[in-house]
Parts: C-alpha cells; sequence; structure tokens
C-alpha cells in the first residue's frame, strides 16, 4: 500500500497503529504518554531507569511523567502542572517498613528542618497508609499522581489508598528521586532524562 493510501485508511478508521511504547526496562514496558484518570490530563513520559540497592540489587523500575520533557530539575519542582511517579516493583518482596525508611531517610537529607515541619502530619498519613499493606510483591505497581487542585493520589496495583492534599507535598515527594541527594543517582539521571532505558 502506498503511503497516501494508508493515511487515507487510518483517516478513516478502516485500520488503525498499535499503542506506542517508548522504552523497556528490565521487561516492564514503560509508556509515552498516559492519562491520570479516565478523561484526566495527559503527561509524557520525561523518563525511567531502575532503582539499584547496594549497587547491584533491583529494587523497581521508577519512572517519571510530565507536561513536556524537562531535565531542569528546578523547572520540575516548580511546575504546577499535573505530574506522575511510578514504580514497577522488580524485587521479590518490597516491606512497608524498607519503603518507609528509604523515604523518610530521602527526605530528611533533602529538605530543611522547616521544610519537612510544614509536610510531617502528611508524611505520617503516609506512613501509615504504607504501613496497613505490609508487603509488595514482585510485579506491584505504585503510583503517584500529582493532580493540580486534588492533591498527590498514591494508587497501588490499582486501587486508591489515599490522596494527599497541598500543592507542596508532590514537590517534596520528588526529592526522593531528583533531589540533590536523591536514593539512587542513576535513577535520577535516568528520570531526568539524561540516560534512558533499551528502546522497543
Amino acid at each position: 500500500m502506498t503511503r497516501t493510501f494508508i493515511a487515507a485508511l487510518l483517516i478513516a478508521g478502516v485500520i488503525s497503529l498499535p499503542a506506542a511504547h517508548a522504552v523497556e526496562i528490565e521487561g516492564v514496558k514503560i509508556d509515552e504518554k498516559i492519562r491520570l484518570s479516565s478523561g484526566g490530563p495527559e503527561v509524557i513520559l520525561n523518563g525511567a531507569g531502575v532503582r539499584h540497592k547496594f549497587a547491584f540489587f533491583k529494587v523497581y523500575v521508577g519512572s517519571l511523567y510530565l507536561t513536556q520533557k524537562q531535565n531542569d530539575r528546578d523547572a520540575i519542582f516548580a511546575d504546577p502542572g499535573p505530574k506522575r511517579v511510578s514504580m514497577h516493583i522488580l524485587a521479590d518482596e518490597v516491606t512497608a517498613s524498607e519503603l518507609i525508611t528509604s523515604m523518610n531517610n530521602a527526605l530528611a537529607v533533602n529538605l530543611s528542618p522547616h521544610e519537612l515541619a510544614l509536610i510531617e502530619k502528611r508524611i505520617r498519613d503516609l506512613n501509615n497508609m504504607m504501613s496497613s499493606i505490609k508487603t509488595i510483591g514482585k510485579g506491584s505497581v505504585v503510583l503517584l499522581d500529582y493532580i493540580p487542585g486534588v492533591g498527590t493520589r498514591i494508587t497501588v496495583n490499582g486501587e486508591e489508598r489515599i490522596t494527599i492534599p497541598g500543592e507542596d507535598f508532590f514537590p517534596a515527594m520528588l526529592h526522593i528521586w531528583i533531589g540533590a541527594k536523591p536514593v539512587d543517582g542513576r535513577l535520577r539521571d535516568a528520570m531526568l532524562g539524561h540516560t534512558s532505558g533499551r528502546l522497543f
């Protein structure tokens, strides 16, 4: 078929193209574009990579979605638009206490005491929610979505677990992955688009 004929069929809706994935990392297919909810805002993949522990242990594939690609951390923190951080678990089992400890340590080294104090109660709410889950197994998916005017919605394996109010909470959480002292420097670089996963 000629290009003109194919284009005509596409316009007419006779044939369609498959949904495109941007990258595949450790067997996880990462979508290039997603919507935060049905009919909600669309965000695009900024970057994705693997969260390592002890340099060799693979914990999860982390992805960052923004309204437009951006590799400047300050610009991302200041952006008021919708965002997503996704975690596709690679480890056989991750306990809530491990996630809580990692998160709290990263926040402590990236935020000032004053900044931490402003979100302290909301961090406790998040910790309590995570503790109720106990463990997260391989193949599980954790989503942190920032929805302007609503807050930070956290979904585990398709179930909405908690929505934390405030415009300041999601930027604070972002320091875990792309702050000056992130949980994994290689993952930070990947999320900022400096490195990428394997192309399809």
